[in-house]
């Protein structure tokens, strides 16, 4: 361990948290953060995980389903989790009583117990944490690591500090070879890659929903400005296709209210019918907006045409195999840096401009059916996660 630099970072870590205190008090008071702010920088209702298990790191809802063919392959007691959003939360809170935040690093001097493993997905580069969990005896991975057209450039300008991240990560399961590498550029030993393994095992229907007779459009997992963007474009092909329905799903809980009254106000100015799939999940009306969790892939199972949010705005995307695997027509916008990997697995998506959405969407009888060109093989991680039993 190189003491100079720990404690450096360490000290400055601290400071940085002392620093942003107030600004966290106030953050915790919105919905969005009420129950991660308090647990990951207040340990409030967050317990350190029991010692000597094999625990996993993942920070969105996605990447936390992603997990689960490698969650399946262990004995339940001896797993842990851990995330930093709400939504992961929830969805690793289904694997075991054993979940947590991951509190902010300065905190994981007290907070993290020696485990036999750390596995850490994607992108989630805390220096204190793999070197705390390393140096308390854990083995420590990397899976599913990328780095991106975007996001490279960035990380080369200092490739010092993940230098010094990469001394505590013992073995690291890339992507693609571009990615493997970029990321031994930055310091990484051991890379394999394995595939993206968001395409291993892709979630399946929980229930089967009525299809009802028309045009099925699905805007999925849509962030701010995206939902009216979805609903002109809908208006556009409803003149044409009166039985056309459209199901929005907003990609965050706490947005279910405000998009609820997008919805309302743009059907009333329209004359459209509207629905929450809380209240009927039968689709009856013009415009539905699901206003529950897990339940898109159930949607995608029924939809003719999928407008894939997080691409139309700045976000980077979303998965688009959990669509592509039901042969669904798929739309996206350009801003899909982050799922380039999935997006190159995947033939047939339409990439438009925002300003195009409505004329592509009127002329859908172009469009192809999207089809999963390519597969993973996790097999080598599950070697290693076994390896420490």
């Amino acid at each position: 361990m190189n003491t100079l630099f720990f404690y450096l970072y360490a000290s400055i870590s601290f400071i940085i948290y002392i620093i942003v205190l107030p600004f966290l008090v106030f953050f915790s008071l919105k919905t969005k953060y009420q129950r991660s702010i308090p647990a990951r920088f207040f340990l409030w209702n967050n317990k350190p995980l029991k010692s000597n298990g094999i625990w996993f790191h993942s920070c969105s809802f996605g990447e936390s389903k992603a997990i689960k063919p490698l969650v399946d392959v262990l004995p339940k007691h001896i797993v842990r989790m851990s995330t930093t959003t709400q939504t992961g939360f929830e969805a690793i809170s289904a694997y075991t009583k054993e979940s947590s935040y991951l509190p902010f690093e300065p905190l994981l001097f007290y907070w993290l117990k020696p485990q036999k493993m750390l596995v850490v997905m994607e992108a989630e580069f805390w220096y204190l944490l793999f070197a705390l969990a390393k140096s308390r005896g854990a083995k420590t991975v990397l899976i599913n690591a990328r780095m991106s057209d975007r996001s490279f450039p960035r990380y080369q300008k200092i490739k010092w500090f993940y230098g010094y991240i990469f001394r505590y990560i013992d073995e690291v399961y890339a992507q693609t070879t571009k990615d493997k590498e970029r990321l031994e550029s930055l310091g990484a030993k051991n890379v394999v890659v394995t595939g993206n393994i968001k395409l291993s095992l892709l979630p399946s229907t929980t229930k089967t929903l009525e299809k009802p007779s028309g045009l099925i459009v699905c805007g999925a997992s849509t962030h701010e400005g995206e939902e009216l963007l979805i609903l002109e474009a809908f208006l556009a092909l409803k003149v044409v296709q009166k039985e056309a329905k459209l199901i929005l799903v907003p990609r965050h809980p706490e947005r279910f209210n405000k998009v609820e009254k997008i919805i309302e106000t743009f059907t009333k100015k329209h004359s459209l019918s509207k629905q929450k799939y809380s209240e009927n999940e039968l689709i009856h009306s013009d415009v539905m907006l699901v206003d529950t969790l897990g339940e898109l892939v159930n949607i995608y199972a029924i939809s003719d045409i999928v407008i894939l949010g997080g691409a139309f705005e700045f976000v980077g995307g979303h998965n688009a195999a959990e669509a592509a695997q039901f042969g669904c027509k798929i739309i996206s916008g350009k801003h899909y840096f982050n799922q380039k990997d999935i997006f190159d697995a995947v033939d047939g998506i339409k990439v438009v401009e925002a300003s195009n959405l409505s004329e592509v969407l009127l002329q859908h009888k172009l469009l192809k059916p999207t089809k999963i060109n390519s597969k993973s093989d996790i097999a080598p991680i599950v070697a290693s996660l076994k390896s420490v039993l």
